[in-house]
């Protein structure tokens, strides 16, 4: 064994693999091109930059929800959005196809993707949140058909917020069906009677039955509904969305009637207003009580209308009201419970519903009787 000193490399840059070096520390890293530094900060951002969109979207919402406050005016609008919003899931999934089977292999068909629902997002954002304070005003709070108004206000939340609407909703045919049938439901249920004038049951069953047609065009194409065993289904499908609606028309808010004003007392005025509009008395005062109540129907469809008074959730009697025109589109109407038809304990909660005569609920007028 030799005591020599091990041979160093040669300085600089050599071809042999033996005696390569690793470049000088020091050395300057190789400078990116503005494009590639973009594309690298986009990278690195993608996700934040959503989420800040979706914050935009959500402010965006609130202002349409002001916006909306202004009326029906701009109800055909916002029924040509639901034709777009069809046309545009209809050719996503028809080009990218659903589920696991989802194809968007080049850069080509992710940036089209991208766009069809970008503006997807944006015509739900628009019309769900335009509908939302018209369904807020109908819903009675602690009513049943509360429940509406949430899924409604979800439905326009889960717009707003890119990631989800774009890995779940618009991955998935069946959530986007049910999803583009509850939307297609609410905004038929506001605009048919706007539009139509025709009483809110008769609304609430066309909405039912476009949605259920909706629901199933998202699966099939145009020419398959020439199968008469598909005919059936369809049919079979609409027919059921029908009856459940109706089954279930006191779940859903009579969109687009509104009770502007309610009031109880004891005396009436000549010019149909009430004398006293009270929330507590005593029991001594309870001689006849008299119920009045303006309803702002939005477009005059000539529904007809019941009070119903309760006393400790109790139905003590289902009167028809007297009904008085009030001018732009509202009417008043205006009801008495004799001293007959009174019960002999009058204390406790009493309240007075506002129905149809289908018996969808638009509000409620609550007093209370003491001792």
């Amino acid at each position: 064994m030799s005591d020599e000193a091990p041979i160093s490399a040669p300085e600089g840059p050599s071809t042999g693999l033996m005696f390569q070096v690793p470049p000088d520390a020091t050395d300057p890293q190789p400078r990116l091109g503005l494009r590639s530094r973009i594309r690298a900060w986009f990278a690195r951002h993608h996700r934040k930059l959503w989420w800040l969109h979706s914050l935009y979207a959500l402010m965006l919402g609130a202002f349409v929800v002001t916006f909306a406050q202004k009326g029906l005016v701009y109800v055909r609008w916002v029924t040509l959005f639901l034709v777009a919003m069809w046309g545009i899931i209809v050719l996503v999934f028809r080009i990218a196809g659903s589920g696991r089977e989802q194809r968007l292999e080049t850069q080509r068909d992710k940036v089209r993707f991208l766009l069809m629902t970008y503006v997807l997002k944006n015509l739900f954002q628009g019309m769900l949140f335009f509908l939302l304070p018209f369904y807020w005003k109908t819903a009675t709070a602690g009513a049943g058909n509360w429940w509406f108004v949430v899924v409604l206000a979800a439905s326009a939340i889960l717009a707003a917020l890119d990631v989800i609407f774009d890995r779940v909703l618009m991955r998935w045919r069946l959530a986007a069906s049910i999803y583009f049938g509850i939307a297609l439901f609410a905004c038929l249920n506001l605009a048919i009677p706007a539009l139509l004038r025709i009483p809110a049951v008769w609304a609430l069953s066309l909405a039912a039955i476009a949605a259920s047609v909706g629901f199933f065009t998202l699966h099939f194409p145009l020419r398959d509904f020439r199968s008469p065993k598909l005919l059936i289904i369809l049919l079979l499908s609409t027919v059921s969305a029908w009856g459940v609606a109706f089954a279930g028309r006191r779940a859903i808010p009579p969109v687009p009637l509104v009770v502007a004003h309610a009031a109880v007392g004891p005396e009436i005025l000549p010019d149909g207003r009430l004398a006293l509009e009270v929330t507590t008395l005593h029991t001594d005062w309870v001689k006849e009580m008299i119920a009045v109540t303006d309803v702002q129907t939005l477009a005059d469809s000539g529904e007809a209308f019941v009070h119903v008074w309760r006393h400790s959730d109790a139905i003590v009697w289902r009167l028809t009201p007297t009904r008085t025109a009030m001018g732009g589109d509202r009417v008043r109407l205006q009801s008495m419970l004799r001293t007959e038809q009174l019960p002999a304990d009058r204390v406790g909660a009493w309240s007075v519903d506002i129905e149809t005569t289908s018996g969808q609920l638009v509000g409620r007028h609550t007093f209370t009787v003491i001792e």
